[in-house]
């Protein structure tokens, strides 16, 4: 079209004068400075038509999934001897916490819940997706009057009996620890067996370092009752490793070690790559049209064109 247009804008009839010299004084109008805007619109609306006929769509796209979930129940010992300063500068529960919101982070569309115990056990969460509330609830951990002491197996029985009916592919309890089992009516092994065989898997996590460790003891003024500050003393590592081991095998899982901060971070990484969720995504996409703006724009810049061509800029000849 460009080229047609030049080509007829040489060849276009003119009145052959003997002098132009006279002319080279008058300045050009405005319209004939404009002259060439017919046809520049004339191009402009051919191009949106050719846009139209392309016919542009708008997609919506909607995502359905579908996923084996995982039904995880993570088991945190809370005892005293949890306050151990061998996992400096913090004690054992406070980087058990800190690596447990990291665990929870990773997770996505699986349920989750928290048994917390000591003497005693008790469901902190229930499963559930919302890991907002749920790392709430470990942020809240703390000594809390349990007892001095660690049931294993009534912790195991606890976190069992909240996840035994769920219809998740798989259902797992991790089990955090740092000592041995030495309260409840429920033994570890037992607690573990019959987890197994509800086709629960059990990973134990046995913390701390071994020989002596630093334990901070409050000072108690004995006139008063009142704690006067903290003394730093020695005490021996219970953790009991050969149970943690078996109570593993028993259902199916694996036993670790965690002698500092970073090996319990890549024992959860670890478990985290071990249970993946297996996810299933269908894609639907829905289009709608929309090359009717660009059609009624194409014909309307044609349309001003022919309009200006035949008033304003029309030509003689």
């Amino acid at each position: 079209m460009v080229w047609l247009y030049v080509r007829r804008e040489k060849t276009r009839p003119a009145i052959r004068v003997s002098d132009l010299s006279f002319l080279q004084k008058i300045k050009p109008s405005l319209l004939i400075r404009l002259r060439h805007v017919p046809f520049v619109l004339r191009i402009i609306g051919v191009c949106l038509l050719i846009v139209a006929l392309a016919r542009p769509q708008k997609g919506t796209s909607e995502e359905e999934v579908t996923t084996d979930g995982v039904d995880i129940m993570l088991v945190l010992d809370i005892s005293f001897s949890m306050k151990s300063l061998d996992f400096q500068p913090k004690n054992r529960l406070f980087v058990a916490k800190e690596t447990l919101k990291e665990f929870i982070k990773k997770r996505k569309n699986d349920r989750m819940g928290l048994v917390v115990f000591a003497k005693r056990s008790y469901t902190k969460c229930p499963l559930t997706l919302d890991y907002n509330i749920l790392t709430q609830f470990v942020d809240k951990i703390d000594f809390e009057d349990f007892g001095d002491a660690t049931a294993i197996g009534t912790a195991l029985a606890t976190a069992a009996n909240r996840i035994k009916d769920s219809p998740a592919k798989s259902k797992v309890i991790i089990l955090l620890t740092d000592g041995g089992n030495n309260f409840g009516d429920i033994a570890p092994l037992a607690a573990a067996k019959a987890a197994g065989e509800l086709g629960i898997k059990i990973y134990t996590i046995g913390v701390g370092k071994d020989g002596d460790i630093p334990y901070p003891v409050e000072m108690m003024d004995p006139s008063t009752g009142k704690i006067v500050g903290t003394q730093i003393q020695m005490i021996h590592s219970d953790l009991d490793e050969q149970l943690l081991a078996d109570i593993a095998q028993a259902a199916h899982g694996q036993f670790f070690r965690a002698q500092n901060a970073e090996k319990l971070r890549e024992i959860y990484d670890t478990i985290d790559k071990m249970e993946k969720t297996v996810i299933r995504t269908k894609l639907y996409t829905s289009y709608s049209d929309r090359f009717f703006l660009w059609l009624c724009a194409g014909c309307f810049v044609l349309f001003l064109e022919s309009i200006l061509s035949h008033t304003w800029f029309r030509r003689i000849p």
